[in-house]
């Protein structure tokens, strides 16, 4: 008799009916696998493979099935790109500009030469007239950019790109990327390649606030589109990849871009078949585009303050330069238009003595300055005479070299790190007590010994007019303007030390001079805006913040995201307030002394170069600080010229004495409690 027949009770199979069984023993799904030990039991067959790839598939195909079917070409075709202005406000939410009149304007392709048409799909999209639409290329990027986490890009055909410009928003995540491809397959069957090609040309962004081809080639080349040669083409062609990268007119790594895109779609036409080899041999010089006119409403100083307030909102936010173009923004700045006026007003009445046209060392006279509130608002500055006659921003420029006017930030250094004059030696704290040879002259030494220049000689001390001063203290030296201690502090501190210093006080890495014994002295070239801002952190106890020019931006009256800087201590509240200390003493009883009269508690120190290619003079009070630079240059190369003799002053006037005149003017005006802006 069988064991499992009779009233005993039936024995439980391996994997039990808990595992999926049918009556009669069967399971639905073999998983974990019957008679296998070990991991074989967990790996699945072939058929269990086949069948999830099978169901993820039929899976896929249903929802991808459902996403065509639901995506519906949008009917308000560019309704959102209809231009508007952008509005900038003065601080006190005043309007100071109003920017960005339309410049769009449809032309029907016909009108558009078929070479400058093919510069077009040559450079981007050249199976233009036989693809369904889509790159497949592009769609596998895109996936595989997605699998791997990084964002989605390129590859994208003319039609895609015309989906993205007037349909989508320009965010670069997949179901953008999946919209646009359904939309693009959907729009090539429902749309003439031509008329994709038509709309694609009159409403893509080509920079300098043109939208469409029509605009573009009267913007950089002063003419109508049909008028364009193949050459012109390849260049408005190049700018589709991005105006703010290949508009040769911006700077000049710019051009280079712009010129060798320009080469290889005029190489890329040939090999497409649209030009021949003895045409393209015609074109060998880049078509320069035109000068871009600036807008009458940026006179004066609103252009520099317009384009700086653009300048941040492109860099600190995710508002790209073609929807900045757009418009519609209202951009609300740290401007105060008072101070702005009183600025322009100081600079004006101490330069009414230069006389370029008599005098030769008058010619080319720049002239920039800035204030920065303690909390890194850019609250006024001075870029040049006007900026429709010099786009180029005195206040901003990298180019002038500071001088002794950064010694404030050697002392800082040196009270913060101390010294180090033996190799492998212990630091040595030092105080404003600690005394240094202030005589002219003296050797600069390393833990080493003297140091030896370059040239082969010995590097030495400079003091201004050649002055010994004897033994002198730190502090003093800060308050008399006594180069030669602050060379060898710097030496002391070690050069990389003090350098670190002044790039947390917020002066940028490529304004660094060379770390040898002159960058103690002021061999970096940092702007206006930032000296001002470094010495803004004396005022704040320590505390910096990195310069900025907007405080918020809407769209519409939507607020937008902008990224604002956050405040950092820099240094600690003692150190800050001994090199504060030295600062006002100077301006009491020491080289600033001349700018006393300009108002209570102000603390400032002049700068002038070994070269007298540049002359200084930046201060503050509790409310802001302020640089004013004076230097003599052409813009063409920027090559820097002597002060001497600047005004008709004796060659022994300091090249400090016209900035000092400027801050000092500038700070009376805008005496008083609120300043000039009465805020």
């Amino acid at each position: 008799m069988r064991a499992d027949q009779g009233g005993g009770a039936e024995k439980e199979k391996p994997g039990g009916e808990a595992g999926g069984e049918e009556p009669g023993g069967r399971r639905w799904i073999d998983y974990p696998r019957r008679g296998r030990r070990g991991v074989r039991r967990w790996l699945p067959s072939w058929r269990q493979l086949l069948l999830a790839a099978g169901a993820g598939a039929a899976v896929l195909t249903g929802w991808l099935t459902w996403f065509y079917v639901t995506t519906h070409v949008p009917e308000d075709l560019n309704a959102f790109a209809t231009q508007q202005n952008n509005v900038y406000f003065w601080a006190d939410g005043t309007e100071m500009a109003r920017i960005g009149e339309t410049n769009r304007q449809e032309v029907p392709l016909d009108q558009v030469p078929e070479s400058v048409q093919w510069a077009v799909l040559a450079a981007e999209n050249e199976t233009f007239y036989s693809d369904p639409g889509i790159s497949f290329t592009g769609i596998g990027r895109a996936v595989y950019q997605m699998v791997s986490g990084g964002e989605t890009q390129g590859g994208s055909t003319i039609t895609q790109q015309y989906v993205k410009n007037n349909y989508l928003n320009q965010r670069q995540d997949f179901s953008r990327k999946l919209s646009e491809i359904v939309i693009a397959i959907k729009l090539d069957r429902r749309m003439g390649k031509p008329d994709i090609l038509a709309g694609y040309l009159n409403t893509s962004w080509f920079g300098r606030g043109s939208y469409g081809i029509e605009r573009a080639a009267a913007a950089y080349y002063g003419k109508d589109v049909s008028q364009l040669n193949p050459s012109e083409g390849a260049f408005l062609a190049a700018l589709l990849k991005g105006a703010g990268q290949f508009d040769p007119g911006i700077s000049a790594n710019n051009h280079r871009r712009a010129e060798e895109r320009w080469s290889w779609i005029l190489d890329r036409m040939v090999k497409v078949g649209r030009l021949s080899a003895a045409e393209r041999a015609r074109y060998t010089v880049f078509p320069e585009p035109r000068t871009q006119p600036k807008a009458a409403g940026l006179s004066g100083q609103v252009g520099y303050l317009v384009d700086m307030a653009r300048t941040y909102v492109e860099g600190h936010s995710d508002i790209t330069q073609a929807q900045f173009d757009l418009g519609g923004h209202q951009i609300f700045t740290t401007f105060d238009k008072p101070k702005v006026n009183a600025l322009a007003a100081a600079v004006r009445d101490a330069t009414k003595g230069i006389d370029p046209d008599s005098r030769e060392a008058d010619r080319l006279l720049k002239v920039g300055a800035a204030s920065v509130a303690p909390d890194g608002r850019i609250v006024a500055l001075y870029g040049g005479t006007d900026y429709l006659k010099q786009g180029f921003d005195n206040a901003n420029t990298s180019t002038v070299p500071v001088g002794s006017a950064f010694t404030p930030l050697v002392y800082a250094a040196g009270l913060s790190e101390g010294v180090q004059r033996k190799r492998g030696g212990s630091r040595t704290p030092v105080t404003p007590a600690t005394t240094y040879d202030g005589d002219d002259g003296v050797n600069v030494m390393t833990p080493e010994g003297p140091y030896w220049g370059r040239n082969g000689r010995i590097a030495k001390t400079a003091n201004d007019g050649k002055r010994s001063w004897g033994t002198v203290t730190l502090r003093s030296a800060v308050e008399q303007s006594v180069n030669g201690p602050m060379m060898q502090l710097a030496m002391d501190v070690g050069l990389d030390r003090v350098q670190k210093t002044a790039a947390d006080l917020g002066l940028l890495p490529g304004s660094m001079g060379e770390l040898v014994p002159a960058f103690g002295v002021g061999n970096s070239t940092p702007s206006a805006i930032r000296t001002a801002d470094a010495y803004a952190a004396f005022a704040a106890g320590g505390s910096h913040t990195d310069p900025y020019s907007v405080l918020r931006i809407t769209r519409n009256g939507e607020p937008l995201g902008l990224r604002l800087p956050t405040a950092v201590q820099a240094l600690t509240p003692q150190v800050a307030g001994e090199v504060d200390a030295a600062l006002k003493s100077a301006v009491r009883t020491g080289s600033a002394k001349s700018v006393a009269e300009a108002g209570p508690d102000l603390a400032g120190k002049p700068g002038t170069t070994p070269d007298r290619t540049a002359g200084w003079f930046v201060g503050y009070d509790a409310r802001m600080s302020t640089a004013v630079t004076v230097f003599r240059a052409d813009l063409k190369d920027m090559k820097l010229l002597s002060l001497e003799g600047l005004g008709g002053a004796a060659p022994d006037t300091p090249d400090s004495a016209l900035p000092t005149q400027i801050w000092t003017s500038y700070m009376k005006a805008a005496g008083g409690p609120g300043g000039a802006s009465g805020r």
